[in-house]
This record gives structure tokens, C-alpha cells and sequence, in this order.
């Protein structure tokens, strides 16, 4: 029995089609179902029910898999230890992110981090807060960055900045002529909304007070911030962006940003890690790097700013 083969094994639980999972393995799909067969044969049980479309596990089959992946999280622990013991920022670090974050934090931090630790490999993962702790907790990534929410007492949390939300106006809105957008601003407003589950969209609508974009019948829900701005663009309703997001705009797109009256809206964005992280060094850089690549003001939290 090798890792290897462990890792042949989790690969077709999760995508449950042996050609599939040798591509994710980088291996051609004879070698990779001869290694499973293998395993199996010095098990003597039949680990993969072939004959199901898609394949699936027996019921020892799914035992089997989750030790496997119980042995792989030891395996790397290990591997994790001697590395934070040499202080090294060598190997592969798996980083999920929200993906109300990713296009405005990434290109601010990635590019320099990657320059400065060549034998640094993070590999990201856009994804939703429930399945950045889901990730956490299987270990199929080493850390998350996301939107500070109540349910995280389980990790271990590290602060990286604050960041204000603004509004995005069409100039055929009313909103259009004001120099700043209050909540009870938006009553009327056809709102351009993230899908549920998105801590975005949920954070938006308590702090504007909304009791529900469905019951309105004002609010739609799309999947990409960068859809409802187009949407926006084209001269249809309101949505809501993050300060970063600012930066990257056009000219011409930054005259439809309006700023909160205050109190400012405000998310705290944080990284998680499970509370038996090893490797401070590497996360230390990492917050390190964050924090040297957004605008020093927000560091800290305002007093004219309420957090979401």
C-alpha cells in the first residue's frame, strides 16, 4: 500500500470516473486502475462498484476512502512539521478564496509573492465560505481567505484589513445625482444581487435593511459581481462593489461609484486556518505580503465604519 495509491483512490471518490481522475492525477488511466486494482487485491475487498454508472464505492469501499484521506492529512502534517521546523517557505500551499475577494486582492499580492518565493507553490481555489470550511475541515486546502462571519470560532483566524463597500449606480438611477447612498435610499431600488450563500449578498441585506430581494420582486440574482456591473453600465439598477474593486475601473465606470453615508458598510476579510496549522512561517509571510499590497487606511477599522 502506497500514498499513492491513496491518492488514486480519493481521486475517483471525487470526480467517480477513473478517466477523470487520472487527469486530475496526471497519470494515464491504465496506470492509474491498475494501482487501484492492486490496492484492492492486497485488501482482498472490492473498493470502486464498476458496474454503477457513475462509479461509486461499496460500503468498505467508503471506509477504505476515508482513511485514505485521514492518512494523507498525517502524511502531510508531517512533511508540514519538518518544513516549519527548517523555517522554510518551500512547497505547496492551497489557498481557497472568496470570489468576491479573488479579482481584487490576488492581482495585488499573487504576482509579487510568486516572484519573491520561487519554491513557494500556492495553488488557488476560488470558492464559497461554506465550502472553504467544508475544504478546511477535509483538508483539501491549507488555508482561506474570506469575509469575517459568525461560525469560524472552530479555526484558528488571523486579520488582514477592512474594506468599505460601495454603491454602483446607473446614471438612468435616481441615486445617479446623489453624493452619497443611505440605506433607506434603497428601498425602490432595483438591486442587482450575488445568489444565496454568498456572505456578500447576505451582509448587504442586513446592513440595508432589505428583508428580502425575492419578496421585493426588485432584486435579482445573477452569479458575478462583474455581470451586475455590466448590467449597471448598460443604465439598469444598483449593485454593490467592494473598495478594491475601485481601482481597477475606468474612468467613465468610476463616475457611477457612490460612497456610503456613514456609518460605511464594512467587511472584515480574514484568513482561517484549522486549529492543528503547523506552518506560521509561510502563513505569517503570506499576511505579511496581504497586508504590504492593500492601501495602509485600511488596516484598521474607522469609527465611521460599521462592520457587516
Amino acid at each position: 500500500m502506497t500514498l499513492q495509491q491513496l491518492e488514486y483512490i480519493i481521486a475517483v471518490d471525487e470526480c467517480r470516473h477513473f478517466a477523470r481522475a487520472a487527469e486530475q492525477c496526471r497519470v494515464t488511466q491504465p496506470t492509474l486502475s491498475a494501482m487501484i486494482q492492486k490496492l484492492e487485491d492486497e485488501l482482498e475487498v472490492r473498493i470502486f462498484d464498476r458496474n454503477c454508472q457513475p462509479i461509486a464505492p461499496t460500503s468498505v469501499g467508503e471506509v477504505v476512502i476515508r482513511q485514505a484521506r485521514e492518512a494523507l492529512r498525517q502524511s502531510k502534517k508531517i512533511k508540514d512539521v519538518v518544513l516549519e521546523e527548517k523555517t522554510s517557505l518551500k512547497g505547496v500551499f492551497r489557498l481557497g478564496i472568496l470570489p468576491t475577494i479573488a479579482p481584487y486582492l490576488l492581482p495585488r499580492f499573487f504576482p509579487q509573492l510568486m516572484t519573491k518565493y520561487k519554491s513557494l507553490d500556492i495553488q488557488v481555489a476560488e470558492m464559497k465560505t461554506k465550502d472553504i470550511k467544508q475544504a478546511l475541515i477535509d483538508g483539501k486546502i491549507d488555508a482561506g481567505i474570506l469575509a469575517q462571519i459568525d461560525g469560524l470560532d472552530e479555526y484558528n483566524q488571523v486579520s488582514l484589513f477592512y474594506e468599505p463597500y460601495m454603491a454602483y449606480v446607473s446614471r438612468e438611477s435616481r441615486l445617479y445625482e446623489n453624493d452619497l447612498v443611505r440605506t433607506s435610499d434603497l428601498a425602490n431600488e432595483q438591486l442587482w444581487l450575488l445568489d444565496e450563500g454568498h456572505c456578500f449578498r447576505d451582509q448587504m441585506l442586513r446592513f440595508c435593511q432589505l428583508k428580502s430581494a425575492q419578496v421585493s420582486q426588485l432584486a435579482y440574482r445573477l452569479g458575478s459581481m462583474e455581470t451586475f456591473m455590466r448590467m449597471v453600465e448598460s443604465g439598469k439598477g444598483t449593485t454593490f462593489i467592494p473598495e478594491l474593486a475601485v481601482e481597477q475601473l475606468s474612468e467613465n465606470q468610476k463616475q457611477l461609484v457612490r460612497p456610503f453615508a456613514i456609518p460605511v458598510p464594512t467587511r472584515q476579510l480574514v484568513i482561517i486556518t484549522n486549529k492543528s496549522f503547523v506552518r506560521e512561517t509561510l502563513l505569517k509571510a503570506l499576511v505579511s505580503e496581504i497586508q504590504q499590497s492593500v492601501p495602509k487606511v485600511m488596516l484598521t477599522l474607522k469609527g465611521t465604519q460599521k462592520l457587516v
